[in-house]
């Protein structure tokens, strides 16, 4: 794939709203990783959130868009919104201007919450729009709106792939000639209320879902609480948030003079087709995806110089990606850096992939890597440098983002560095 580039990013994540604020975050190695908003201090079975701590809907958007969306659907509206400035794009083609989003739950906040309305009050208690809140098309039809788009919309729900599927299918659809620009990415969340704190006596059943499954760290430290590869690992974070970029053709983009911050070269996606909700424990499928992934790009995996992975935390998943990374990167005469995003954040869920394409973005312009925080005993079966302690100074080229999840849904994107920035080639 070639001839498309990354021009504007947005986000609105645990660690606060901007790309700066994730960004300084990261290398600051803070860790966003909080008390539950609905956590009851005498049960310490579930305990750890990452929600995002200071979202205002209206400095994004207007008191009526407010009351008809979902938070999730703000969450995009304001990262879209971000990375549509960054890019510069003071107008758009409708007709060749693509918006792909991805979400795993949509807005089942809205859902939940009318659920809870109706039990509580009854009927007329229930908000009038939370037929339209709860689409999890939702995010990119308020996105089309806002800026008058009538190219492709789409809606991907890959569960934790999701925002890679979304930046690969719009990157695409630029390189096969159907659309000029893309807004892509992916949220997921909005379960708190907009400022991270609980909604009155409303809790979401998805809080406890996780914990009656398994899959939540047991952690008493919360900042040993996400330990992704670390021998220690133990289980998830849920978090929340939104990840956006705008993506152009090259030519498009050199010839308004923009800057282009990366180049988006491979992408693939396929199916695990092993468990509901494990991975195939040899990691061969998620190995696939990679190698396809930089076969798409045209390279070799040697020209892949960092590796930023889904990495949750838990044993099964981090056990089959570290075999998968071994695999395709393994054996190398100097190891392949590797970090996870989720020791910051938690795990994001859709946009956790998105997340760490902005992270790639900033490894390939600034030369910053982050490390994996919290973890400190990483496991011996790693074949390659989990970065650990303070983020590297890494000068490369290339850099590959996983995202994989429930369902098998198995995603690999391929970024490299635009020699030219400001050219755009």
């Amino acid at each position: 794939m070639e001839g498309v580039v990354i021009t504007g990013r947005g986000t609105v994540s645990p660690l606060g709203t901007g790309v700066p604020r994730l960004i300084t975050g990261l290398l600051s190695n803070e860790v966003a990783v909080r008390p539950a908003p609905w956590a009851d201090p005498g049960d310490d079975t579930v305990a750890w959130w990452t929600a995002v701590p200071d979202f205002r809907p209206l400095d994004w958007m207007d008191d009526r868009v407010e009351a008809g969306t979902d938070l999730f659907a703000q969450f995009a509206l304001a990262a879209a919104e971000q990375a549509v400035r960054e890019a510069g794009l003071a107008e758009f083609d409708p007709r060749r201007t693509a918006v792909v989003h991805g979400t795993s739950m949509g807005g089942m906040r809205a859902l939940l919450k009318g659920q809870h309305q109706l039990e509580r009050s009854g009927p007329q208690a229930i908000d009038r729009k939370t037929v339209i809140k709860i689409w999890p098309n939702m995010a990119a039809a308020q996105i089309a709106m806002r800026y008058g788009l009538h190219g492709p919309q789409i809606t991907v729900c890959t569960a934790c792939a999701s925002s890679i599927d979304a930046i690969g299918t719009a990157a695409r659809l630029i390189a096969d000639g159907r659309a000029d620009v893309a807004i892509a990415g992916g949220t997921e969340g909005g379960f708190p209320l907009a400022s991270g704190e609980p909604d009155g006596e409303f809790v979401p059943v998805n809080f406890y879902c996780q914990a009656r499954f398994n899959m939540e760290s047991p952690a008493t430290d919360r900042l040993r609480a996400s330990l992704p590869f670390d021998r220690a690992r133990a289980g998830i974070v849920t978090g929340e948030g939104s990840a956006m970029v705008v993506l152009e053709r090259a030519e498009r983009a050199r010839s308004r003079g923009a800057t282009a911050l990366a180049e988006v070269v491979g992408y693939a996606a396929l199916a695990d087709g092993y468990h509901p909700s494990s991975p195939d424990p040899t990691g061969q499928w998620e190995a696939a995806a990679m190698t396809d992934a930089i076969g798409d790009a045209g390279l070799a995996p040697g020209q892949i110089g960092a590796l930023i992975a889904h990495g949750t935390a838990t044993p099964k998943g981090d056990t089959a990606e570290i075999r998968a990374i071994n695999a395709v990167h393994g054996g190398r005469a100097g190891a392949l850096p590797v970090t996870s995003l989720k020791g910051h954040l938690g795990h994001t869920g859709a946009s956790s992939g998105a997340m760490g394409v902005i992270a790639a973005v900033t490894t390939l312009t600034q030369g910053l890597f982050p490390n994996t925080a919290g973890t400190r005993d990483v496991d011996p079966e790693a074949d390659f440098r989990v970065v650990t302690g303070q983020p590297a100074v890494l000068d490369v080229s290339c850099v590959q983002v996983n995202a994989f999840g429930f369902g098998g849904q198995d995603s690999s994107l391929v970024l490299r560095r635009v020699a030219d920035r400001k050219a755009g080639a």
